[in-house]
């Protein structure tokens, strides 16, 4: 999960959250200090080299460019006396300078390793100087938290973006296709921030769901590949790797770089086929009942936790002549209502495919090595369908309509008292203090029905590298790509707005949790194994069945066929793909 920076120390800096919040914290104190000295004894003059040495260190940890003018003006002393200080530590192989243009004209200024080892071994005896002077007693119930198989400290911090000890070196930049959603577009509102990180131009597209699948089935014909980066919908991983269009990441980088056991189990899972991580968890976002606290609690209801209460809390909160709602759902015809008919599968206990049962759910370890069938014409299918059905009642007169945004900007809106959503959707009402759902949104997992248990079905993109990446570009692509997923990135997109999160330290951060209650909501759910993706498995046909799924199931909530019929319809079109692949 880090960045090579050169010695022992300056690697563990680079590796560390923690040790990169202890060394600022040692230099906040220490600037602090320095300014109380100054402002105490008349006749105190400013170290410029100690000075210039805490500014360049601070910098370079929050991702901040120094130019000698900036590291000059954090001297404390006249131009000419700084100038030369900065000159001696360049002299010393404190300071480094890396040209900013061509020309070589203008250049920034970094720390070296060496300067950088220095100041790890003096945060680690400036704590405990404090320590054994004021007799200060750390309280802990541990020296590490291990959560998941992820060791970091409950309460601390994770630090700000860091910038590479080596800019990239692309010719025309990081070239990334993603999904035009709410994380992704914080992504491209923080492109310069991630471009001084980086040390190189960062070109972005965006497109929506469909477009993307299209653009990466495209981009795969290509000889060589528009894109180093390329963001991949979770159930696409199948078809995408038995294609040849994603490459394996072990091919790339050392995988323990990206702290495997630190991303919640599902989402990291969801990113393997036969047994290799092909992508890198960027967003892992389960779909969860939204609900309106302040309507339920006027209403004495609880929070449902099964598709009766659901329906009996809509049937109550339903109140269409004054313009509410009581439900919110993906209905569109196609790949909408295919996903909403794939969970609600879920929600009666059975998964849209033939797989293995095992403690906890399905066994999607091994779905290259099999044919599974597709099942759908099932009394779970039809337990599902008829669920549907009963929703319509307390349902908008558009949702036939409605898909992915579209159900939560009503619910935003102060229109529906409940909606299923995914957590990226969240930013919507929970960023927009006019919203009557704003600080009033409750999360639970999806309402289970008869014999099944509650379930939050993940989803979200993983960034992955194209296989027909141009060789030259792929180290480049490896570094970019672990930027783009670490803990102090996925905090930097929180911070801005995001409410997915893929990572365990990150939703443990202190300023995280605190950003909302859906972090806590979701770690929960994650300890209690209900963060799941064999609801929608990434098997090659996948993105077909929950097509013919969404088309066949519209027909029937337009009332032109029954439940049977419609699964019977769907059932037969699904088998025909299967035999299809098989022959």
């Amino acid at each position: 999960m880090g960045y090579h920076m050169g010695g022992s120390s300056a690697q563990t800096l680079a590796t560390s959250p923690q040790a990169k919040t202890e060394i600022l914290q040692a230099i906040s104190f220490l600037k602090a200090f320095d300014d109380e000295l100054e402002d105490v004894i008349d006749v105190y003059t400013p170290n410029p080299s100690y000075r210039m040495s805490l500014h360049l260190i601070r910098s370079h940890l929050e991702a901040k460019i120094v130019t000698p003018t900036s590291l000059i003006g954090a001297a404390g002393v006249p131009y000419a006396t700084a100038a030369r200080r900065v000159k001696e530590m360049i002299d010393a192989g404190l300071v480094e300078q890396r040209p900013r243009t061509r020309t070589g004209k203008t250049f920034s200024i970094h720390p070296s390793d060496k300067l950088l080892d220095s100041w790890m071994q003096l945060t680690g005896r400036v704590k405990r100087l404090a320590q054994k002077s004021f007799e200060f007693g750390e309280k802990r119930t541990n020296a590490s938290d291990y959560y998941f198989g992820s060791s970091y400290m409950a309460a601390r911090s994770i630090p700000p973006l860091q910038v590479l000890p080596e800019p990239l070196k692309l010719s025309g930049g990081v070239r990334v296709l993603v999904h035009g959603d709410p994380t992704f577009m914080v992504m491209d509102t923080l492109k310069r921030q991630f471009e001084q990180a980086l040390g190189a131009q960062i070109n972005q597209r965006a497109f929506s769901i469909d477009r993307l699948h299209q653009e990466v089935l495209r981009n795969a014909e290509r000889k060589s590949s528009r894109y180093d980066i390329v963001a991949v919908d979770l159930p696409w991983i199948g078809e995408l790797v038995e294609k040849g269009i994603l490459m394996p990441l072990e091919e790339v980088l050392d995988l323990q770089r990206l702290d495997p056991a630190d991303f919640h189990t599902a989402g990291w899972k969801a990113t393997h086929w036969g047994g290799r991580a092909y992508g890198v968890p960027a967003q892992t976002t389960p779909e969860l009942l939204f609900y309106r606290k302040d309507l339920f609690a006027e209403a004495g209801l609880e929070p449902p936790t099964t598709t009766s209460e659901l329906l009996d809390a809509a049937r109550q909160l339903h109140d269409p002549g004054h313009g509410r709602y009581g439900i919110a759902w993906n209905a569109a015809r196609g790949t909408a209502l295919g996903h909403t008919f794939l969970m609600t599968l879920a929600d009666f206990g059975q998964p849209i495919l033939d797989l293995p049962a095992v403690a906890g759910g399905f066994d999607t370890d091994h779905l290259d090595t099999a044919s599974r069938r597709a099942l759908i014409d099932t009394d779970a299918g039809l337990a599902a369908a008829e669920y549907l059905m009963a929703l319509l009642d307390y349902s908008p007169p558009y949702i036939l309509s409605m898909s992915w945004y579209e159900r939560v900007r009503p619910y935003a809106a102060g229109q529906i008292a409940m909606a299923y959503g995914y957590t990226l959707l969240a930013p919507y009402f929970e960023l927009d203090p006019s919203s009557p759902a704003c600080g009033q949104t409750g999360y639970v997992p999806h309402p289970y029905g008869p014999g099944a248990s509650p379930i939050a079905p993940v989803g979200g993109y993983a960034m992955a590298i194209p296989a027909n990446i141009a060789p030259e570009r792929l180290a480049n692509a490896a570094d970019a790509l672990i930027m783009f997923t670490s803990p102090e990135a996925q905090k930097l997109y929180i911070q801005n707005g995001s409410r997915t999160n893929p990572r365990y330290s990150v939703s443990a951060d202190p300023e995280v949790r605190r950003s909302s209650p859906i972090f806590e909501a979701v770690d929960g759910m994650s300890w209690r194994d209900e963060l799941q993706f064999w609801p929608r498995p990434p098997v090659p046909e996948i993105s077909e069945i929950i097509r013919i799924c969404g088309e066949e199931l519209h027909d029937m909530l337009r009332g032109l066929v029954s439940p049977k019929q419609a699964l019977r319809k769907a059932q037969a079109r699904a088998d025909a793909i299967n035999r299809e692949n098989n022959d």
